[in-house]
């Protein structure tokens, strides 16, 4: 773990090695999501409530969001990276050293213009979201297991290049989760409505975790906490599933140099 906050350390030190593109990124991405903010402003204004999500609530849903994509797509950015790692044969370097592969290869990159969407949320939520010493603990801890699920999420999804020689599930996977979880959950029915807790959990990506922050529950806390080691457990799986075939003869499969 010691040399894991080392590395984490040093890939945001050399991210921030320029204050002023440090800056100018978090600003960039902090406008845009007042853009989004501002969207749904205007259509709070003309519509009171969306099946029982009312402004505050799709506001906090926002913040969770904002923070876990931010830290997933930020410091953890390699998270979404695995097939261009695969296919590059950049993990090379990381095996050759006596450290946890994936938990390396996950903080050894930082994307800085995404840790603006981290400040914008946690503002967000101090804004809007009636923070009190309960909520801002709930909206902590909703916020790091939404972290750990879409990190796994995006890892499973980009493992499947191990196995299929292909990187575009772990885009799709990505575009799909982000996309899904920028709603509130219960304006889907059916069988979308059952994708969202499921194949693709953005769900609990943003409106469980905000759910639990607004009217916690031992059931939304507990399905949040299952989901949460399901998906990690099977990230490390899949991972180490796939990088058993890639130490094992991936140099011709993959095209490595």
């Amino acid at each position: 773990m010691t040399a894991t906050l080392a590395v984490l350390r040093a890939a945001f030190a050399d991210a921030t090695a320029r204050p002023a593109a440090f800056w100018t990124q978090v600003a960039v991405m902090v406008t845009n999501d007042v853009a989004m903010i501002v969207f749904w402003i205007l259509f709070f204004h003309r519509v009171d409530t969306v099946r029982g999500w009312d402004a505050d609530r799709v506001f906090l849903l926002f913040a969770v969001l904002a923070v876990s994509a931010g830290i997933v797509l930020g410091p953890l950015s390699n998270a979404r990276r695995i097939p261009e790692l695969v296919e590059s044969g950049a993990l090379d370097e990381t095996l050759a050293l006596p450290v946890s592969p994936l938990r390396h290869l996950l903080v050894r990159r930082t994307d800085t213009v995404n840790v603006g969407d981290v400040v914008f949320g946690v503002v967000l939520f101090l804004v809007t979201g009636h923070p009190t010493p309960q909520r801002a603990l709930l909206f902590a801890g909703g916020a790091v297991l939404a972290t750990a699920t879409l990190a796994a999420f995006l890892v499973t999804a980009g493992s499947a290049v191990f196995f299929t020689g292909r990187g575009e599930p772990g885009s799709l996977g990505m575009h799909a989760v982000l996309l899904l979880a920028g709603y509130p959950v219960d304006i889907f029915t059916g069988p979308a409505k059952a994708l969202l807790y499921t194949v693709v959990p953005a769900a609990f990506v943003a409106a469980v975790p905000a759910r639990v922050v607004d009217a916690p529950t031992w059931t939304d806390a507990g399905l949040l906490l299952l989901v949460t080691a399901v998906s990690f457990a099977l990230a490390r799986t899949t991972f180490g599933l796939g990088l058993r075939r890639y130490t094992s003869g991936s140099a011709w499969g993959f095209g490595r140099t």
